[in-house]
């Protein structure tokens, strides 16, 4: 084999060779994103349309039926999906897996171009956006002060904090959550107007005239220039009360503060962010999509830490969720684990060896097989993730076989025929190459199939399948070049002479008597263990019968969120009465110290919304070592918001995949009008509450008693029930 021979002939060859393949494969290590799970999301392309005022059945007609109509013929749509609110229509559009999601996206501003004109006047135009599931908070920051109004936080934290946070690397957007911008409020006396025959379009014409700041050009002489600016005059509340609207007939102007209060406030004051019952304004730091979530979590705490000492008297600026914190603890994990493998396998190696400086060889080769990985996680666009790491840990196994069956074929050579250690690297390695690379070929022919899988479940397995392969093939390489060349320098002709290698020889010889017994026994017992044969294999699909059948296992991320959904129509001030009620009934279990930290935000929306009978509380718990799980927890937390009467709040842990907050069981009514399906939704949750009362509250929770499968078994048959015409019931999402 001429790359053994060379490594023989030529070690500084060989010795370059592993160090190049530790060189790069660390560079490529420093550079890969790191990520908890490979993407698996599918594209998705999402179209947010604003209409103040409107109407939920308006913007539905106005706006949403048109957008849909002009974006239905686009290439590689799979599901098109739309929600029509009071003054906002959002449509997101889900592309197959292999669709180009920047191509996506400009085919659908191409295609809702052409329906500008046929929008509304008073209908903000379309964004549209590529909609990114890992584009979540990740870090949550709390702005707060005693002494200072939220208006206030807020203007410190666009003016000083929001660009700072923005550039640290890997961040996407930083999100004000809870601010209230400032604004000059302007309140009507409607009976004041009337007096001085006047009306509210009169009121807002005479702003939009007056208000204004217009260029007004420039002064140029022979030897200067001066630009002229003609400032706006309004810019305090006596500024508006003077501003004339009117004159009477008998001469009187009539001004502003004549019809109006005029003050200093916000755009709009519903909106509330608390952290354990204090006022505050959060900055929500949201990832790039292949962005390294530690490093993200790094960069911006060293922003807080510095713009501490730079922040104003009395106010306060601390980290509150960090999303982080379980990544790195799982991959931590993973990485510990892994070196418990390596330190394992070369425990065991040195047992069956029985020599030092014999365990060295294969000690040495896979730690630079594993560290070479990376260069082909690098070269196919992957990101370390634990799927790469954990196949890196099972294929310690692989990695060392290899260079063991040179290393044994070399030594036997040596003990067998009585060549120097030179001479058994070169022949032994040669006549035990093709063997080598054959056991190889059948790997990667195992492992190099699974990439071509399709969907979900092909997007987390190529990334573990093709890094075994690549693995198992960079110690093939290492095992023809690196292990001859090291036994050639290492071994000696006496050295498995001493009383390890003995005892480890007289070890291998009792193991192999006490083997020739037992298999001379199950010879002559045949009908016995064919028996026991079938019995394991009957009991084992027995087994996996009774077991739990789950998409993504269950973990315990540190934190949950409790979700808030009011009646609709329902107001801030009706919300935040059950907001308060639920920081209430928590207090007990911040008291006891397993949870550190209630931090309450409604409505749940960013920006401009109209819709405010929804919230969200984020539960963040104690250390794991110092509480009960965390679905134990849940379902504390459960029963005691389970009897809020005028909302629903239900606990619910975050995925591990895209770190969507999503039920593991979800379906959708379609179908003929409104009314009807409302009628048919109560009767099939009658039906649900009245033959399975515990299933909701399993599906919900994800407890470890409850199979997602048996769940979903139960649900299914409902949709065989009578129905209004033309109602049908389909499966949004199951876990199963």
């Amino acid at each position: 084999m001429r790359l053994s021979d060379l490594s023989v002939q030529r070690p500084v060859m060989a010795t370059v060779l592993a160090l190049l393949i530790v060189a790069f494969g660390l560079l490529a290590m420093q550079r890969l994103p790191l990520q908890e799970y490979p993407s698996i999301d599918p594209p998705v392309v999402s179209i947010d349309t604003r209409y103040p005022g409107a109407s939920a059945n308006v913007v539905e007609t106005r706006i949403t039926q048109l957008l849909e109509d002009r974006i239905a013929g686009v290439e590689g749509i799979q599901l098109i999906t739309s929600s029509s609110e009071d003054g906002r229509s959002r449509i997101n559009i889900e592309f197959r897996l292999d669709m180009d999601i920047d191509a996506a996206a400009n085919d659908v501003r191409d295609r809702i171009s052409g329906a500008l004109r046929n929008l509304p006047d008073e209908a903000d135009p379309p964004e549209v956006q590529k909609a990114d599931s890992s584009e979540e908070v990740v870090l949550w920051l709390s702005l707060s002060g005693d002494d200072y109004t939220i208006p206030e936080l807020t203007d410190y934290a666009d003016r000083y904090l929001v660009d700072g946070f923005s550039v640290q690397p890997g961040v996407a957007r930083v999100r004000v959550g809870g601010g209230r911008e400032y604004a000059m409020r302007v309140w009507l006396d409607r009976n004041a107007l009337a007096a001085r025959n006047l009306t509210v379009g009169d009121v807002e014409s005479a702003l939009r005239a007056e208000n204004v700041e217009l260029p007004a050009g420039s002064i140029e002489s022979r030897d200067r220039q001066f630009m002229v600016r003609l400032p706006r005059t309004f810019n305090q509340p006596d500024d508006f009360e003077r501003l004339a609207l009117t004159q009477s007939p008998d001469g009187y102007l009539v001004r502003l503060g004549d019809v109006a209060r005029v003050e200093i406030g916000s755009v709009d004051d519903r909106s509330i962010f608390r952290a354990n019952g204090v006022p505050m304004v959060g900055l929500g730091i949201m990832k790039q999509s292949t962005a390294n979530v530690l490093e993200v979590s790094e960069g911006v705490q060293a922003e807080l830490a510095r713009v501490q000492n730079s922040l104003p008297q009395g106010m306060s600026l601390s980290l509150n969720y960090d999303a982080s914190v379980f990544v790195s603890g799982a991959i931590q994990q993973v990485v510990i684990t892994l070196f418990i493998a390596m330190g394992l396998v070369v425990v065991v190696i040195f047992l069956f060896l029985g020599n030092v400086r014999t365990t060295l060889i294969p000690a040495v080769t896979v730690p630079v097989a594993m560290v070479g990985a990376f260069m082909a996680l690098a070269l196919m666009g992957f990101s370390i993730n634990l799927l790469p790491l954990l196949a890196l840990v099972l294929a310690i196994g692989l990695i060392v076989d290899d260079a063991i069956v040179v290393l044994e074929n070399i030594h036997r050579r040596m003990h067998d025929y009585g060549e120097t250690p030179l001479v058994a690297a070169f022949r032994g390695t040669r006549q035990i190459a093709f063997a080598v690379i054959a056991t190889t070929l059948v790997l990667i022919a195992v492992f190099v199939p699974l990439g071509f899988l399709q969907g979900n479940v092909g997007r987390l397995f190529t990334e573990f399948a093709l890094t075994m392969a690549a693995a198992v093939a960079i110690s093939s390489v290492l095992a023809l070049s690196l292990t001859p060349m090291m036994a050639s320098k290492i071994l000696k002709p006496s050295m498995h002479e001493g009383r390890i290698a003995l005892a480890v020889q007289w070890l291998l010889e009792f193991t192999q008597r006490i083997y020739r017994t037992l298999l001379i026994w199950i010879l002559r017992a045949r009908a016995a263990v064919l028996a026991v044969f079938v019995a394991l294999i009957a009991a084992t699909v027995w087994l996996a019968d009774l077991l739990p059948s789950e998409y993504t296992p269950q973990e315990d991320r540190g934190s949950f969120i409790i979700l808030v959904n009011g009646p609709e129509g329902a107001t801030f001030d009706y919300i935040m009465d059950y907001m308060d009620e639920i920081e209430t009934r928590l207090d007990p279990m911040l008291e006891s110290g397993e949870l550190e930290r209630v931090v309450v935000r409604a409505p749940r929306g960013f920006g401009n919304i109209e819709n405010f009978n929804n919230g969200f509380a984020i539960i963040s718990m104690s250390p794991w070592g110092e509480r009960r799980d965390a679905w134990s927890i849940m379902d504390e937390v459960r029963r005691e918001l389970a009897d809020l009467p005028g909302v629903q709040a239900f606990p619910v842990m975050r995925q591990g995949f895209g770190q969507r907050i999503s039920k593991p069981v979800e379906f959708v009514l379609g179908g003929g009008t409104y009314e009807e399906l409302a009628e048919w939704r109560d009767t099939l949750m009658d039906h649900i509450r009245e033959d399975n009362p515990r299933l909701i509250d399993q599906a919900s929770r994800r407890s470890p008693q409850g199979d997602m499968l048996m769940m979903a078994k139960p649900l299914l048959k409902f949709s065989m029930l009578p129905k209004p015409r033309g109602a049908r019931l389909r499966t949004k999402s199951c876990s199963v």
